[in-house]
């Protein structure tokens, strides 16, 4: 196919409309996700069960001790680490269909095998291979959906595919406060709650094994009537809607293989560097909270049981951030509706410092969870927006994968910052990370409402 030819394939996606089997593609890409961000917040709801068995401390012996919460939080994001950074190029070599799908597999099986380990050296192992299958399926899904939606839908694209990732997070949630503090058949309930993500996933592979590979990476990979195909069945299931579907605009977009070096080349030099820092600490900041919220309620004082009811309630606003987000997130600037939410959470943060009693602890903790899923949906769209099509999930996955190396290590500087001046300090931690996040994205984060992808990847 040639360059015009793939970029007219460009121009008939960026004039489709919001029809019922886009909407439609956009869940079953996200469904693959909810049991993603399942396992990716399941470290938070299973640690006092794993301490309450004797497999895991809830301190860290040593700065980088495996034996403790902070060492499985901290394997999983490794795990994520390698999935992103050294096995993202592969969905632009082999396509993005392929990896979404294989990853998931790898997924369910190894957490089917992590349920059933007795010691934190096994737990660890299979917690950091599921980390492989997540880091890669992620980076996959967003490089899909950025690809799939025209710049008027791209912000609600990933608000709506944010509504159904994140109401895993009250159901990880439940399923800890209900399994958690019990014993069924002779097996701890942390592992019934790992058993359900392994096989939930593993359904929702047959539901989605249907999805085709996107037109986009075909047409700048040479497999032009395959990319025509799939675009004209979208262009007739519009018509049939009754849509007018207008001409499509020019597009040049650079068909083939793309470079890692191209990273380090003008126009990417500068966004790789501000991503890069943003990840560092948007990981920190978000998952500082995310992972650690039932650990950081007991550290205040709540008891374990009381901890994991108040976490259950204040998962449950979880999906509500992006679900508001349907409302506006296309009407503003993608880099400012990340500033304002990373700003929120660092008011909200500081606000969890003094919050004293049941109703200002959820109250805080909800707050906090609505913002820091505004800015997720936020900057999952806004990340492969700024890499063009031939590298988009090697961009995407090298500089995500820095905020798996903020998420590692940060793990055990808030275990030593919970030491030495519990919860309070670990907020203050937070805010400090979402007030860089504010000011990188704010000062360097280049626009993109309303723009064809070609036009903001340069």
């Amino acid at each position: 196919m040639t360059i015009d030819a793939a970029g007219s394939i460009a121009g008939r996606l960026e004039r489709l409309p919001a029809t019922r089997g886009f909407w439609r593609r956009v869940s079953l890409l996200s469904l693959g996700g909810f049991f993603e961000f399942y396992d990716l917040f399941l470290a938070a709801y299973i640690a006092p069960g794993l301490v309450k068995s004797g497999i895991l401390t809830a301190t860290t012996p040593g700065l980088f001790g495996t034996t403790g919460v902070a060492g499985f939080v901290a394997v999983f994001f490794a795990g994520l680490f390698v999935g992103t950074a050294l096995f993202g190029f592969v969905a632009d070599r082999a396509g993005r269909r392929i990896i979404f799908m294989g990853s998931l597999l790898w997924y369910a099986a190894c957490a089917f095998v992590m349920a059933f380990q007795h010691d934190a050296h096994g737990l660890n192992l299979w917690r950091f291979l599921c980390g492989i299958g997540v880091g890669v399926e992620l980076v996959t899904i967003d490089t899909y959906i950025v690809e799939l939606a025209p710049p008027r839908l791209r912000g609600r694209a990933f608000a709506w595919a944010n509504v159904i990732q994140f109401c895993a997070i009250p159901l990880v949630a439940f399923l800890g406060w209900l399994l958690v503090p019990r014993t069924l058949f002779g097996l701890e309930g942390w592992r019934f709650v790992v058993m359900a993500g392994s096989l939930g996933a593993l359904l929702v592979w047959f539901v989605r094994r249907r999805l085709p590979e996107s037109p986009r990476w075909l047409a700048g990979h040479g497999r032009g009537q395959e990319a025509d195909a799939i675009v004209e069945s979208w262009e007739v299931e519009a018509r049939l809607e009754g849509a007018e579907l207008a001409e499509p605009g020019p597009h040049d977009d650079i068909q083939g293989r793309g470079s890692f070096w191209e990273l380090f080349r003008k126009p990417l030099l500068g966004r790789t560097i501000m991503l890069i820092v943003f990840n560092l600490f948007q990981a920190a900041g978000y998952y500082g909270f995310a992972s650690w919220v039932p650990t950081l309620l007991i550290a205040s004082g709540i008891a374990v049981t009381k901890s994991l009811g108040y976490t259950f309630i204040i998962a449950i606003a979880a999906p509500f951030g992006p679900l508001l987000g349907l409302l506006f997130c296309d009407r503003f600037e993608r880099k400012w509706l990340i500033v304002g939410a990373a700003l929120a959470i660092a008011i909200a943060g500081l606000a969890f410092t003094q919050a004293r009693g049941m109703a200002a602890v959820i109250l805080c903790g909800v707050a906090l969870t609505l913002a820091n899923n505004v800015l997720s949906f936020s900057y999952h769209g806004y990340q492969p927006e700024l890499f063009p099509t031939r590298i988009r999930a090697l961009g995407v996955g090298f500089v995500y994968s820095f905020s798996r190396l903020a998420t590692m290590f940060s793990a055990f500087v808030i275990a030593g910052i919970l030491r030495a001046f519990g919860a309070p300090g670990v907020f203050v931690f937070i805010a400090g990370c979402m007030g860089v996040v504010a000011l990188v994205i704010g000062i360097f984060g280049p626009r993109t409402k309303d723009l064809p992808l070609e036009q903001i990847s340069g």
